[in-house]
């Protein structure tokens, strides 16, 4: 039987929230990609967010992550994050540098506002060309904040899950 894990990185809390549903509709575990210098989760303080992303994305900085993440013992891999400047967060190439994802299934998902997966599932099957990467699900944030049980609940259908 194939082991699950849900992976994600989260900052507001919606890519958690999908996370979650994912986590609990599939009885995966589940775990954080938690960066070594914490972001700003307060939404106040959004535009201040929002201006440091576009650095990191502009410096092609690679934040480091803190805690280690297994990976080896699982088959397929949800791995989620919020879009941030119409891609995933920077922390997430780190992710991708640091762990062999070959002959593993990546399922991607994300929160947005808008912007879809902003060619992130692509950009995912480029990084990894060892491992399968299935159809991602893109979750509009105010439906993660609202339940996305029933989106997350037909997307895994579609998936086999």
């Amino acid at each position: 039987m194939a082991k699950n894990l849900v992976l994600y990185f989260s900052v507001y809390g919606t890519a958690k929230a999908v996370a979650e549903e994912i986590a609990r509709q599939t009885g995966a575990d589940i775990a954080e990609i938690e960066p070594v210098i914490e972001y700003d989760s307060n939404r106040d303080n959004y535009n201040a967010l929002a201006a440091y992303a576009k650095r990191e994305h502009d410096e092609d900085m690679r934040p480091a992550i803190k805690n280690s993440l297994d990976i080896d013992s699982y088959d397929n891999i949800f791995i989620g994050y919020p879009m941030w400047w119409y891609t995933f967060p920077m922390i997430i190439y780190t992710l991708f540098d640091e762990y062999d994802f070959s002959g593993k299934t990546i399922i991607p998902f994300n929160t947005h506002m808008g912007s879809r997966d902003g060619g992130t599932y692509r950009t995912i099957r480029e990084l990894e060309p060892g491992a399968t990467v299935l159809e991602g699900l893109p979750v509009e944030m105010k439906t993660a904040e609202r339940g996305c049980a029933d989106a997350v609940s037909k997307w895994l259908g579609s998936l086999g899950f």
